[in-house]
């Protein structure tokens, strides 16, 4: 199942795809991206994987290639980005589930979430990680609108 990690940023992707490409001529072994970065795998992951449910990159057998779309996304002005965001965004979750609901709180979303066995979410932190990710990923690239304590799915423009 693709999923939006919890810990994943838009800035991370950003820098991520930036590293790929301008240091690794996008594409590179995990490792050798953990070394370049500073990063501690466990920390660079989250965005690996999230990238990977976007589609801007692919990971496999250690590697990790930056996708066409990938390419797109880092070449584009911030108004494109938004959009390849909110274009991809439908085809993870908690996104997929969200599309579902159309207007939901994020207890709502989170109970959802959990009928469905999405783990991502289920912790201590699970619904502040949730609000975080729908505001950083679904709010900024015009996906969903919060009012108060409570989205709504845009349609698309």
């Amino acid at each position: 199942m693709h999923a939006i990690h919890p810990n994943s940023r838009v800035a991370d992707l950003i820098g991520l795809l930036s590293v790929l490409t301008n240091t690794f001529g996008g594409k590179a072994e995990l490792y050798k991206l953990e070394k370049e970065t500073e990063v501690d795998l466990d920390d660079l992951m989250p965005i690996v994987y999230t990238a990977d449910a976007l589609g801007f990159v692919t990971v496999g057998e250690g590697d990790i290639t930056v996708t066409d779309r990938g390419l797109e996304f880092l070449e584009a002005k911030i108004g494109r980005r938004k959009k390849l965001i909110e274009e991809s965004l439908k085809h993870a979750e908690p996104f997929k589930t969200v599309v579902e609901l159309g207007d939901f709180s994020v207890d709502e979303l989170a109970e959802s979430l959990e009928k469905k066995h999405v783990q991502s979410f289920v912790s201590p932190r699970g619904h502040q990680d949730l609000d975080m990710l729908l505001v950083e990923w679904g709010v900024y690239s015009g996906f969903l609108r919060k009012e108060g304590d409570r989205y709504t799915v845009l349609q698309p423009r």
